[in-house]
């Protein structure tokens, strides 16, 4: 059982009311200004850059921090605060996201990243043109994409910090890149912040003596979060699979009575698809409704080789919690960007809403009404769709192009007998890909010699 952390903070605010009063008017402004961005203050003592305290290793120190931590603990905080506090003392220390965007609206302009974090006389210039960081002291931070992993090819760091790893598309190869390059100054190391999956890159992270883990729940930054925040996420999550990931912040391996293993995803993972493609699909698993609380709507990206028994490529998973007119045009976006032949979409729930939406829906250059779409009805059950699909997976004839950490997740944490289970969008969405691709269930070939013998029974 984790003990309660404080934070200096959280000490001070137990303290009599009169007594904080009394603290706070003896301040100068200028103390006050000060108090609003010393860290060492509202930071809780696992936030804070641990010494040489790694026991694992003969010298004691670690070459990677890693917070793995839940959702709300403050990872986006710690890893901004992290950067601010090496800036002072190293030329150079990067940001590696899982995107571009989340680089620049997570980790630089979000309202825990670094820009925010720093006050006016500490704070980096953004040169977001150039995808970097001046420090005042002249320090330097490049930022990265994981998306891009090439870009890191052949880059050095003293430092940096690398968020939500778990989610990275090319999550080896661009670690391998940064690993590489993690080689100037005295001590070079890293930081990782992320949300625990069990990716093989953070089991592996995990298991090094050399990585400093500090795994912590959500309910450890409790007085910081909104109630109406806890209470949703442990009354929808609270016991189950998912909350041990997401709230408590557990690596776990697949669930199993899933269908899909992530052994069979790992070895079958590439990361390009072949040249030419026959035919790609964009499927859509629309969510009934769009409020913060809603089902996602499954958006999917799939394609096939030309193979007497095709193989199947992953391409893209658009999913999301979107209103209606924004999953029409990522489905349009989809699309777009990978040729894709046909939009195909579920109308079990919303009946014609899919193909209402397709065809009102503009992105960039795509008009919807333009795009060829096909509605599909589901007459079995999600189970009996599904099997077929993993036993593509089984033979080794379905590849995911990179990483897709929340569908990887949906495929080896369903469970096909709990009822209770929450709809698996991301997973439908596939089914109807794949099966698209192969014409149907009657085309979809599987060879019972090539399963497993639980699978024939």
């Amino acid at each position: 059982m984790l003990t309660r952390e404080e934070s200096e903070a959280q000490r001070f605010l137990r303290l009599p009311a009169k007594e904080q009063t009394r603290r706070l008017e003896a301040m100068t402004e200028a103390e006050a200004e000060a108090l609003r961005f010393d860290w060492g203050f509202w930071s809780r003592p696992s936030q804070q850059i641990p010494g040489d305290v790694n026991p694992s290793t003969p010298d004691g120190t670690w070459d990677v921090w890693m917070p793995l931590a839940g959702r709300g603990w403050g990872k986006t905080r710690t890893g901004a605060e992290t950067v601010r506090e090496w800036a002072r003392d190293f030329a150079l220390v990067n940001l590696i996201g899982p995107t571009a965007d989340d680089a620049r609206d997570t980790m630089v302009e979000g309202e825990s990243g670094v820009l925010a974090v720093c006050p006016r006389w500490e704070r980096p210039t953004y040169k977001r043109s150039k995808r970097r960081l001046d420090w005042p002291n002249g320090a330097k931070s490049l930022i990265f994409s994981a998306d891009e992993p090439e870009r890191l090819r052949g880059k050095q760091h003293m430092k940096f910090w690398a968020d939500e790893l778990g989610a990275w598309r090319y999550a080896q190869l661009a670690w391998d890149h940064l690993e590489l390059g993690l080689r100037l100054g005295s001590n070079p190391q890293g930081l990782v912040t992320t949300t625990p999956r069990p990716t093989r890159i953070l089991k592996q992270l995990a298991a090094d003596p050399r990585t400093l883990l500090t795994q912590r729940p959500t309910h450890e930054n409790s007085p910081n979060l909104a109630d109406k925040f806890l209470r949703r996420i442990l009354d929808r999550y609270a016991g189950t699979r998912l909350g041990r990931q997401e709230i408590e912040a557990e690596i776990l391996g697949d669930n199993p009575r899933a269908l899909w293993s992530r052994d069979w995803v790992d070895r079958d993972r590439v990361v390009d698809a072949p040249d030419r493609l026959v035919r790609v699909v964009v499927a859509v698993d629309p969510a009934v409704t769009s409020d913060e609380d809603s089902d996602e709507t499954g958006i999917v990206v799939v394609g096939k080789d030309n193979r007497p028994a095709p193989h199947f490529y992953v391409l893209g998973d658009l999913s999301g919690i979107f209103s209606a007119d924004a999953w029409g045009r990522k489905a349009l976006q989809g699309w777009k960007q990978h040729k894709a032949d046909r939009i195909v979409g579920e109308s079990n729930n919303g009946g014609d809403l899919v193909e209402f939406v397709i065809r009102n829906a503009r992105f960039e250059d795509v008009d919807g009404r333009n795009v060829r779409y096909k509605k599909v009805n589901a007459s079995r059950g999600k189970a009996i769709r599904a099997e077929p699909v993993a036993g593509l997976y089984e033979q080794g004839r379905v590849h995911h192009v990179g990483e897709f950490s929340r569908l990887e997740d949906q495929l080896c944490d369903w469970d096909p007998s709990d009822a209770t289970a929450k709809s698996p969008d991301r997973l439908d969405a596939l089914v109807w890909a794949v099966t698209e691709l192969m014409g149907g269930p009657a085309g979809l070939n599987i060879s019972d010699e090539a399963l497993s013998p639980a699978r024939r029974a």
